[in-house]
């Protein structure tokens, strides 16, 4: 079994896949899987089929520099909820980076997945009874507590949480995590009302306090027709990440090494005469917080920067401009690449004629005019430029008319998302430490917690790590 991103290979090969997949009438990840799966092609065919292989050699061997959990201990703990069906996969992604996966379940998960497929999948088996004869003998409970590096609860319902926050112990999970003196991360899910319900929250605050790590829930659609909101349990590549970060803290996962990335930020200065510009109150913390985890994701990131006050991030390479024009010049400059994030305020006009001295003013005569003109667009250039990168993020910053704007832009732009926020100055969003967002993709919309604009950038760079990992087949 191999696996292989599409989007990943050179153009030539992607054209001529393209062109034989639509002969066939198939989609080209069908067409990849035939032509691996089939030796007996016409010459032409097995070119294309030998690019798709070598592209799959190339991946796995980046693959081979992410995080080894050799050996490390997961006990699983699968509450009774919906999203049960994700730790499958969780299970499949931890095994094959080296960890063994011993699963606990509640009565109330067996009604979402049967405690054969876990076990299958985990080689393992399934733990569920408290007052099990066979297991008991030895106080399995706490042998079960004691003997993993870390316990991780997924999904964690609003039941088991408050269960650990009230200290009960009345079935084999919650005496487990009672029992326990190792690390524990939890990944709630629920529906966005229970999430919000202020015991939830109490619950909350208090496990935070007791040391819990948490990753999501994550906003969008529940399982419920129309239930939307904060609730959704983190996708198996979030929660891998977050065990790494636990166990591995040295060794973080870099999901998206081999990616290069291009992140834009902070504002332009559009120069008026030697003293005077005009320019807007971008600080560049969001786009310098983009461009830091993308890089400790993994990614070669390259921060053009417009003028700002803050530290350069490590794990970029940061140029940096003042104007438009400088700042369009230095992003194409740096194509091709994967993952493009306009975050900047470029202004959008510059004065027609830049004065050589200062402009003075002239008695009695009331201000002097200034002739404006449109600066490039430069989301709108990467949109349509011959070397588009791969994934096209833009951000809108709107004071009104926020979701009409964005979807507008998503399509004038040719971007594959916008990150729409609401920049009124009564929001304290230009210039200040968080940030509420909605991400606007061509299939929907999703609304985003208030949070820090550190967190704003781990959550869009988490969607990124998903949307490579669901853009990669297996052949």
């Amino acid at each position: 079994m191999a696996s292989i991103t599409i989007r990943n290979l050179d153009k030539e090969t992607k054209q001529a896949l393209r062109k034989l997949a639509a002969e066939n009438g198939h989609s080209m990840e069908e067409e990849a899987r035939i032509l691996l799966g089939n030796a007996k092609k016409t010459a032409k065919h097995k070119l294309i089929s030998l690019a798709l292989q070598k592209a799959s050699i190339k991946q796995a061997e980046s693959e081979e520099i992410e995080l080894n959990l050799h050996d490390k201990r997961i006990l699983l703990v699968i509450g009774g909820g919906i999203a049960a069906y994700k730790c499958l996969d969780l299970i499949r992604r931890l095994r094959e980076r080296g960890a063994s996966v011993r699963p606990v379940m509640t009565k109330a998960a067996h009604e979402f997945v049967t405690p054969l497929s876990v076990s299958a999948i985990a080689n393992d088996k399934v733990f569920s009874e408290l007052f099990d004869r066979d297991d008991e003998h030895d106080i399995g409970h706490i042998r079960l507590s004691r003997g993993a590096d870390l316990i991780v609860v997924a999904p964690a319902t609003a039941d088991l949480m408050a269960k650990m926050a009230q200290g009960h112990a009345n079935d084999l999970a919650s005496t487990v995590l009672m029992a326990t003196n190792k690390p524990v991360l939890i990944a709630p899910a629920m529906n966005p009302q229970m999430w919000s319900h202020p015991a939830t929250q109490r619950n909350l605050t208090t496990l935070q306090s007791d040391g819990i790590n948490f990753i999501g829930p994550n906003a969008g659609e529940m399982a419920e027709s129309g239930e939307a909101g904060v609730g959704r349990m983190a996708e198996p590549m979030e929660i891998l990440s977050a065990i790494s970060n636990i166990l591995v803290p040295g060794n973080p996962p870099k999901p998206l090494a081999g990616k290069r990335a291009i992140v834009t930020s902070g504002p332009t200065h559009e120069p008026i005469d030697p003293v005077r510009y005009i320019a807007n109150r971008s600080s560049g913390k969001q786009g310098h917080a983009i461009a830091e985890a993308l890089g400790r994701a993994g990614a070669e990131v390259i921060l053009v920067s417009g003028p700002v006050n803050i530290a350069n991030p490590e794990h970029a390479e940061t140029i940096k401009v003042q104007t438009a024009r400088e700042m369009k010049q230095a992003v194409e400059t740096a194509l091709p690449a994967d993952i493009g994030v306009m975050v900047a305020a470029v202004a959008d006009w510059r004065s027609v004629n830049q004065a050589d001295e200062k402009m003075k003013k002239e008695n009695d005569k009331g201000p002097s005019s200034l002739k404006l003109t449109e600066n490039p667009d430069i989301l709108k250039t990467l949109g349509y430029h011959e070397n588009r990168p791969t994934l096209l993020i833009g951000f809108a910053a709107e004071t009104e008319h926020l979701e009409r704007y964005a979807k507008a832009k998503l399509k004038s732009k040719n971007a594959d998302w916008i990150i729409a926020n609401d920049v009124s100055p009564e929001g304290g969003v230009m210039g200040g430490d968080k940030n509420t967002v909605k991400r606007l993709t061509r299939t929907g919309i999703e609304s985003w917690p208030r949070m820090n604009k550190q967190d704003v950038a781990q959550k869009l760079v988490d969607e990124i790590v998903n949307h490579f990992e669901v853009e990669t087949i297996e052949v």
